[in-house]
């Protein structure tokens, strides 16, 4: 694990090598269309780079700004996608929860099951993903220190699921910005499992006074280099083909076109540091 080492996440159609994992996708299913356009493309570009790609996108929103926020188009048919994805395109997906009930009808369509930043202590909603047998992501609270994701971790493992990633997704500075403190990386991978760096979310602005999340998306290479540099095991990114039109999140997200160049320069940042 580490800078010489990704640990190995045994999903079915995950490739396993010492390449970093990428998470990617669509910050939410906006269409069946869309989706498989996304996915199709990124799978393309992560086989060519032998990248292990895991596809993300939220069958649902719960946590918009404003009431009058897209948050889905159904959650039965937009789980339907991503459990379609899976298997037409034999690669594995990624989708969030916020609710006890919303575990078990997730595992039904997907490989990993994500604990949105926010709702990391909450030990119900930890406990009934555990059960699931699934992945569970943990992203870390933008309000905690990266030590105290030890005790998110343990109440997965104690409920008998030992599959478990945390993801770094920045840590709130001030009301409305957002930092990633590196040294978070290695003291969460002292965890013994695999951590992520969110690339996309890391870069928003919340708390905007238009009620709509901002963000610096001209940032995101910035971001994804120092983790791959520092040795991150994962990193997530939300993308779309027009982030301007995205229904959500779409002001911290990467224009699908420029993940490509993004990757090629990951992979030799990884293989240079490798040689150490």
């Amino acid at each position: 694990m580490g800078k010489n080492a990704t640990m190995i996440v045994d999903i079915k159609n995950l490739e396993k090598n010492n390449n970093f994992i990428l998470i990617a996708g669509p910050c939410v299913i906006e269409s069946e269309t869309m989706a498989f356009d996304i996915a199709s493309k990124i799978k393309k570009i992560t086989n060519h780079y032998h990248i292990p790609f895991i596809f993300k996108g939220s069958y649902r929103k719960a946590n918009r700004s404003r009431i009058d926020s897209f948050t889905g188009i159904g959650d039965q048919k937009a789980l339907k996608v991503l459990g379609k994805i899976r298997e037409e395109l034999s690669i594995p997906v990624l989708t969030d929860i916020h609710s006890e009930p919303e575990a078990e009808l997730a595992a039904e369509h997907v490989d990993v099951i994500q604990i949105p930043a926010f709702l990391c202590r909450q030990t119900d909603l930890l406990i009934a993903a555990a059960k699931t047998g699934k992945y569970i992501n943990i992203k870390k609270g933008q309000f905690l220190s990266p030590g105290a994701m030890k005790f998110a971790v343990d109440k997965v493992r104690e409920s008998g699921n030992h599959k478990v990633m945390l993801t770094e997704r920045g840590t709130m500075f001030g009301y409305g910005d957002l930092v990633v403190d590196y040294r978070g990386i290695p003291e969460m991978q002292s965890f013994h499992c695999p951590v992520i760096l969110d690339c996309t979310h890391s870069l928003q602005q919340p708390n905007q006074t238009s009620g709509v999340t901002g963000g610096k998306p001209e940032m995101i290479e910035t971001i994804a280099r120092a983790g791959i540099a520092v040795g991150v095991d994962g990193i997530f990114i939300e993308t779309h083909p027009n982030p301007s039109q995205a229904k959500s999140d779409g002001a911290n997200m990467l224009q699908l076109n420029l993940l490509d160049d993004l990757l090629h320069q990951l992979v030799d940042i990884r293989e240079s540091i490798s040689r150490f």
